[in-house]
């Protein structure tokens, strides 16, 4: 019925002795593609749509959301919520080729960056250097942006494929891994881009995300169209830790737990 109806489901999960339980459901009139935590707010998240708009969600109302923003004129496919100290800030990245800038207590974007030229797949903060993200996108780049300053600030041709991934080590703000098409991760240093750092190969379709560990510096998972999860340490010879195949169907997403040092 999905090509019919074509809604999404916001489901927000809650661990206890019990196991995983629903705590509240959310539905929306278009796929849902990503969502993040508030970090002011342990009730407040954002979502983004298939129908390119943003919509932020109360878990302690049963009825939402909050607000809609609707500026993308395509799917947005990523949102992220800034976690350096003082800042209140979120980044969308759409099929439109553009990110946008949002402060969830302004009513409108703060800004759009244009530059890519193909979709964006992820865009992701900087956990460590305020007002800078990072954006992946189908023109096989990974580019970096200063929220302060107009136009991109480094441009990485980072593969010879669409770029569904990425994310910032938790450990060095110069480092990042990008995950692609090609099946393969790779890590880039921002003070010399011409090679990357560590080439990681072993999955045999698409990545679609890629996550560095809060807890270890050369620890990151990876999950892909194969159906796999797949654990690395890219400072050993050999960096694959593990392969996990309980998935039966596409492995989309996956997040590291930041609380319990061993939960994926």
């Amino acid at each position: 019925y999905f090509a019919h109806l074509g809604c999404g489901t916001l489901a927000v999960l809650e661990q206890n002795e019990a196991g995983i339980v629903l705590l509240r459901s959310f539905d929306w009139n278009d796929g849902l593609f990503d969502v993040t935590w508030s970090e002011n707010n342990e009730h407040v998240l954002i979502t983004s749509s298939g129908d390119g708009s943003l919509q932020i969600w109360d878990t302690a109302k049963t009825k939402g959301p909050l607000q809609v923003y609707k500026e993308h004129t395509q799917e947005a496919y990523s949102v992220d919520w800034s976690q350096t100290r003082g800042e209140q800030l979120v980044v969308s990245g759409s099929w439109d080729q553009t990110a946008k800038l949002w402060d969830p207590a302004v009513g409108k974007s703060l800004c759009t960056f244009k530059g890519h030229e193909g979709v964006i797949y992820s865009t992701i903060w900087s956990p460590h250097i305020p007002g800078c993200f990072a954006s992946a996108s189908g023109d096989q780049t990974l580019r970096i942006w200063d929220v302060k300053a107009p136009g991109v600030k480094l441009v990485i041709p980072a593969h010879q494929a669409e770029i569904l991934s990425c994310d910032w080590c938790k450990y060095d703000e110069n480092l990042l891994v990008t995950g692609a098409v090609d099946c393969s991760l790779k890590g880039w240093d921002l003070r010399n881009i011409r090679q990357p750092v560590f080439i990681l190969l072993g999955h045999t379709y698409a990545i679609r995300r890629v996550k560095f560990s809060p807890f270890h510096a050369t620890l990151l998972a990876s999950c892909s169209y194969d159906f796999t999860v797949r654990f690395w340490d890219f400072s050993k010879p050999n960096p694959l830790l593990e392969t996990v195949e309980h998935h039966t169907e596409f492995t989309c997403g996956l997040d590291l737990s930041l609380h319990n040092r061993g939960q994926v």
